[in-house]
């Protein structure tokens, strides 16, 4: 069974089992998480069901493995023949999620 669901603005498409990165929240690893924002449940049993825009009583349950850093990204900003320079660098902190199951 898959579902996609809205968390942050962004929209994932998940799968039992199937592990992630969300932004991040203050949360204990170990701990159980709920998605609510259901748009589409379908798979295994039966015909897919398509929310408008969500599905009603579904959710998706998943398991906080931890917190995880992002890639490194540099920001250069630089301004010619002022001798003005100045790098920042920046990391990313996202949550690991592992979905348990798919509730309709």
């Amino acid at each position: 069974m898959e579902a996609i669901f809205r968390d942050g603005g962004r929209q994932y498409r998940v799968q039992q089992g199937e592990t992630l990165e969300v932004d991040y929240r203050e949360a204990e690893a170990g701990s159980t998480i709920e998605f609510n924002e259901v748009l589409f449940v379908g798979g295994d049993s039966g015909a897919p069901k398509v929310g408008s825009p969500l599905v009603e009583g579904a959710k998706v349950v998943g398991k906080v493995l931890g917190d995880v850093k992002g890639k490194k990204l540099i920001i250069m900003h630089f301004r010619r023949r002022k001798n003005s320079r100045r790098r920042v660098g920046h990391r990313q902190k996202y949550t690991q999620v592992q979905i348990e199951k798919i509730e309709v």
